[in-house]
């Protein structure tokens, strides 16, 4: 028999678990003394020590530090069928014992030594055939294999009975992976060393209590002259709190009662151990294998502070973890999630084990003073999820949720629902066209085609209205803040340049861009209709706008509307309109941005004047204009007759003729609204409502 070094380092992946190398040597020589308590019930007490010693490799005194990890135990240590199973990768030795509370052994562990370090020495004093004998081995990772002979016996006649385990020269690229080495020395401080053991091992340490009554497992650290000890004694165990049976949970399989988990319950006093955090661990084999403690408690604060004065200890047991723990002890071959297509398959998933634990685990580690509502009441404000969306889509609520893990489940949710209402929607029209319309099971498919449709509508609803309305929410305030100048962008810095209008401009619609370039604007705030129009042109040169293919107004339209404002303004003889927008029934929508502080009525006839060009311009095709001129004052003294004022809020509008000044021909005709920014923003909010109202939002 032979241990293929090379091969296992390949085919054996490195344990994700930082600590799996303390956890092999610990679990081992737990094994080796049920071996030997087996054959001798009169056997010593259990004694373990477990050492890590910090070592410079360098002359120099600011060299990375290096660390030898050792293990002594009393067990039964190296006989000949162990230095078998020990070069046998895929050893089944320990499953035929028949010992209690011995571990299961698939030889991965000690390839896990080669990933961690590269060399292994083992100095075993074992009692056989009447006498005693020392087995002794020095290994490294570059050798291609361990065998049998490579184990070297002499006869040792006066040694007790005990073996040393040691690994030395780390892997400096495993450790760098999964230590810092800032915090080199407290990562393998004695402190450290006996939680992470302690924590691992407590289910089997109250087993081990069970059947071999008192034991004693030391860890050490040496550095130079400086020796420190932390101990776990049998006679520190706690009781545990409580024994909690789990049913699993599965919506694609009936069998819930065929696999059952064991949720064991500690509170642990945190002055006998400070660094210890609050732990739910899957379990296999009475030792922990994976920790859940960031799905329940996703706050490193969380984790760390006392419930009730005690830090919680879960441990999760069951037959399906130990029959589906991997190779490195590190996880379970257990598919990630489960979904329809796994319907028949045996093994359940991890999203299973997970789900059904939420309620009895959750119940423990919440403390009383969260509130529920107040987190669902600010995932609404945020992210426009409400309570009933919540409860349609069946997400928990549970303590170490935030606002935006909250709403990632909700529209997954939604979404993942929608797909598949959607693909049974598509399957069952594929089957209805294959039906006669005169049999009986034409109108049994229609029915039900009908009925799912109608029903994935509300979830369509909820999960795309969700998200307009926290958008549209968010960019009426925005404009609201702008037209009281309470931007960060707005206030005064030296040698700032106030632009409130262009900022105001920007809000709508990019400046500069039309609906060729983007389709990312909020003019709905405007008119709902108009976010519908077929072109929209922000502040750019009217003879680029194309119609059909062709130019919409003649090619000279920026030079006559140049000269137009040269004439009455020099200051604004560049100026466009801010915003036109066309449709193909020959309605144009031309909306003119004032700053705050500008006075409207100063600025009425633009409207006109661009109406006049465009439709002069345009070949006819514009005859209708809907001009609208927004600030946030006017002069009412100096208004022109004929406009009407609004019944319900400030503004006026006016429907007239467009007439050529000379000729007297009708272009065509303007309807024109004087606006204030708070009036149409108060419009929009009246309509953004009707959203809220179907979504049951209250903010």
């Amino acid at each position: 028999m032979t241990l293929d070094i090379k091969g296992g380092l390949k085919n054996t992946s490195i344990s994700r678990n930082r600590y799996a190398v303390f956890e092999e040597l610990l679990s081992n020589a737990i094994d080796s003394y049920l071996i030997r308590r087996s054959a001798d019930p009169q056997a010593p007490g259990l004694r373990i020590e477990i050492g890590v010693e910090f070592v410079n490799s360098s002359l120099f005194p600011d060299a990375d530090d290096q660390i030898v990890v050792w293990c002594k135990d009393n067990g039964a240590g190296f006989g000949d069928a162990q230095v078998k199973a020990f070069v046998t990768k895929d050893t089944t030795y320990k499953d035929y014992l028949n010992i209690q509370g011995i571990g299961k052994c698939k030889g991965a562990g000690r390839i896990q030594f080669f990933h961690y370090f590269s060399q292994l020495h083992i100095d075993s004093v074992i009692a056989s055939a009447g006498g005693r004998w020392r087995r002794t081995l020095r290994a490294n990772a570059e050798a291609r294999e361990i065998t049998e002979a490579d184990f070297v016996t002499q006869s040792e006649p006066d040694g007790d009975v005990e073996t040393c385990v040691m690994l030395k020269r780390m892997t400096k690229r495993s450790f760098a992976a999964l230590f810092d080495p800032s915090t080199f020395r407290s990562d393998f401080s004695a402190r450290t060393i006996h939680d992470v053991l302690y924590t691992a091992f407590l289910q089997r340490f109250i087993v081990l209590k069970k059947i071999i009554g008192d034991f004693t497992v030391a860890i050490v650290e040496v550095a130079g002259a400086a020796r420190s000890e932390q101990l776990i004694a049998s006679g520190q165990l706690p009781t545990a709190v409580g024994v909690v049976p789990i049913g699993l949970r599965c919506g694609h399989r009936a069998d819930i009662g065929a696999c059952a988990l064991t949720l064991t319950r500690y509170a642990l006093d945190p002055a006998d151990s400070p660094s210890l955090e609050h732990e739910v661990a899957l379990c296999a084999n009475a030792a922990m294998v994976m920790s859940l403690s960031r799905h329940f408690l996703r706050s490193a604060a969380d984790r760390r502070r006392p419930i009730g004065g005690k830090i919680e200890l879960l441990l999760v047991e069951g037959d399906v973890l130990d029959r589906t723990v991997n190779v490195q002890r590190d996880g379970f071959d257990l598919p990630k999630e489960c979904g329809p297509a796994r319907e028949f398959d045996d093994d359940f998933s991890m999203q299973d084990i997970i789900e059904s634990l939420e309620d009895t685990v959750y119940a423990i580690l919440t403390p009383p003073d969260f509130d529920r509502d107040q987190l669902i009441d600010a995932t609404q404000e945020k992210f426009g999820i409400s309570r009933s969306m919540l409860e349609s889509a069946n997400i928990k609520i549970h303590y170490g949720d935030t606002e935006e893990n909250i709403a990632k489940r909700a529209l997954r949710k939604f979404q993942d629902e929608i797909v598949h209402d959607t693909s049974s929607i598509i399957d069952m029209k594929q089957a209805l066209l294959k039906l006669d319309p005169r049999s009986s099971d034409f109108r049994d498919v229609l029915s039900e085609l009908s009925w799912r449709y109608t029903s994935s509508l509300q979830k369509m609803d909820m999960a795309n209205l969700s998200q307009l309305v926290v958008r549209r929410t968010a960019m009426l305030d925005i404009l609201q803040r702008a037209t009281e100048r309470m931007l960060d962008c707005q206030q005064d810095a030296p040698g700032k340049r106030r632009d409130h209008e262009k900022i105001l401009h920007n809000i709508f619609f990019p400046t500069g861009k039309d609906s060729d370039d983007t389709v990312d604007h909020d003019i709905w705030i405007l008119n709902e209709e108009y976010h519908y129009y077929d072109h929209i042109a922000s502040d750019k040169a009217l003879s680029s706008i194309s119609w059909d293919g062709k130019q919409l107004f003649d090619a000279d339209i920026d030079d006559s509307l140049e000269r137009l404002f040269r004439i009455n303004n020099e200051v604004h003889h560049l100026k466009r309109p801010d915003i036109a927008i066309f449709n193909k029934e020959g309605a144009a929508i031309i909306i003119e941005f004032k700053a705050p502080g500008v006075q409207l009525q100063e600025h009425i006839n633009d409207l006109a004047q661009y109406a006049r060009l465009l439709a002069a311009k345009s070949d006819g095709r514009i005859k209708r204009f809907y001009g609208y001129l927004v600030g946030d004052c006017m002069d009412e003294s100096r208004m022109p007759p004929g406009w009407t004022r609004f019944p319900a809020s400030d503004g006026y509008f006016l429907t007239a003729r467009l007439d050529d000044p000379k000729t007297g021909r009708q272009y065509g005709e303007l309807y024109s609204e004087l606006l204030f920014y708070e009036h149409f923003v108060t419009r929009a909010r009246n309509r953004l409502a009707v959203y809220k109202r179907r979504l049951n939002l209250h903010f």
